[in-house]
C-alpha cells in the first residue's frame, strides 16, 4: 500500500513539476530580456539576506556591503521570483528522486532518471549562481538556458510516462521513427543558436529581414563569435566585439530556424497522415507558425519585451510537444528509461 500510495504521489508531482519546469523557463527569459538578471549582485541571497531589501535602512545596508552595485528593487525581485520559482522545482525533483526509488516496481522509468535529474538540478544551480558571479559570460547563460531546456524535457518524458499511452505500435515506418528522434537533436541545437544570440545580445545585429545588413551573405566573424570563453561583448584578447561578429551569431540563429522549419514541417507533415498522431502532427506546426512569426516578429519590431519572452516559450513548447511524440512512439515497460 505504501509503494502505491508513493506512486500516485510520484505522477502528481512529476506533472506538477513539469508545469512548473515551464514556468521556470519562462520566468528566465523574462529575467534575461528584462536586464534584471544582475538584479541581485550575491548568490543565493540578494544583498546578503534571503529577500529583497525594501526598507531604507535594509537598501543602505545593502549599499554599503555592494558599494559598486546600486539596488534596484524592481529588478531584484524579478531575479528572486526566479530563484524562489527553480528553488521550488528543485524540491519537488528530490522528492520524485526519493519517490522513484521507493515505488521503483511501480514506476514507468528507471528510478536512475529522476536521480540524475537531481544532479542536472543541482549542476544548474551551480550555473545559475555563476551567471551572477562571472557577470553574465555567454557560455554559461547560455548552458544556463539548455540546462533549464533539459529539465522541462526530462520532465515532460518522466510525466508522460505516466498520464500518455505510450505504444511503439503507433508507428511501424523507421523512416518516421527516425524524424522524430532527429527532431529532438534538431529542436536542442536551434534552443543553443537561440540561447547564445540572447546571452550575446545579438538579437538586434540585423534588423531587415529577410535580408541581413541589406544582403544574404554580410560580412561575418564567426570565429569570434563562437569563441566559448570570453567575457560578454569582448573577444578572448579582451577587445569589443564587432559588428561582424554580431552579425554572425544572428545570421547563425536564422539559418538555423531556416533548417529546423523545414525539418519539423516534414515531421509535421508526417505525424498529420497518422491517424493517431494527426493532433500532435497539426499541433507542432501550428507552434511552428507562431514561432517563426515571433521571431520575424521581434527583429521588425526591435525586441519588445512581451514578443521576446513569448519567443522562448515557444521554443519550450516545440520542445514539450517532440519530447510527448517521442515518449508516445516508445514501448512503455515497468523500469524503464
Amino acid at each position: 500500500m505504501q509503494n502505491l500510495a508513493s506512486f500516485t504521489l510520484f505522477r502528481r508531482i512529476a506533472f506538477l513539476a513539469t508545469v512548473l519546469a515551464l514556468c521556470v523557463v519562462v520566468l528566465g527569459a523574462y529575467v534575461r530580456l528584462s536586464d534584471a538578471g544582475l538584479g541581485c549582485p550575491d548568490w543565493p541571497g540578494c544583498y546578503g539576506t534571503l529577500t529583497v531589501p525594501e526598507s531604507q535602512s535594509a537598501i543602505a545596508h545593502a549599499q554599503e556591503a555592494y558599494p559598486n552595485k546600486p539596488v534596484e528593487t524592481h529588478k531584484a525581485w524579478k531575479e528572486m521570483a526566479h530563484r524562489y520559482v527553480a528553488g521550488t522545482l528543485g524540491l519537488l525533483v528530490l522528492s520524485l528522486c526519493v519517490l522513484g526509488w521507493r515505488a521503483k516496481r511501480h514506476i514507468s522509468v528507471s528510478p536512475l532518471l529522476p536521480t540524475a535529474l537531481l544532479f542536472v538540478i543541482g549542476f544548474q544551480a551551480m550555473l545559475g549562481m555563476w551567471t551572477v558571479t562571472l557577470l553574465l559570460k555567454p557560455v554559461i547563460v547560455s548552458s544556463h538556458l539548455m540546462g533549464g531546456m533539459t529539465t522541462l524535457a526530462i520532465l515532460t518524458w518522466i510525466a508522460h510516462r505516466h498520464f500518455g499511452t505510450p505504444s511503439k505500435r503507433i508507428v511501424e515506418s523507421e523512416r518516421v521513427r527516425f524524424w522524430v528522434r532527429g527532431a529532438l537533436v534538431v529542436i536542442f541545437a536551434q534552443i543553443f543558436l537561440g540561447g547564445w544570440t540572447s546571452s550575446n545580445y545579438a538579437a538586434l545585429a540585423c534588423t531587415d529581414f529577410p535580408t541581413c545588413h541589406g544582403e544574404w551573405l554580410p560580412e561575418m566573424d564567426f570565429g569570434t563569435a563562437f569563441h566559448w570563453v570570453r567575457e560578454l561583448g569582448q573577444t578572448a584578447a579582451g577587445q569589443p566585439l564587432e559588428l561582424s561578429a554580431f552579425t554572425a551569431i544572428q545570421w547563425m540563429h536564422r539559418l538555423g530556424a531556416l533548417i529546423t522549419f523545414i525539418y519539423l514541417s516534414t515531421l509535421a507533415v508526417m505525424l498529420i497522415k497518422n491517424e493517431r498522431l494527426k493532433t500532435f502532427g497539426i499541433v507542432l506546426f501550428a507552434l511552428l507558425l507562431v514561432q517563426i512569426s515571433l521571431g520575424i516578429g521581434n527583429l521588425v519590431l526591435h525586441l519588445p519585451l512581451a514578443l521576446a519572452v513569448g519567443h522562448n516559450m515557444g521554443a519550450a513548447l516545440l520542445l514539450i510537444t517532440i519530447v510527448v511524440v517521442n515518449s508516445k512512439i516508445t514501448e512503455l515497460s515497468k523500469g524503464s528509461y
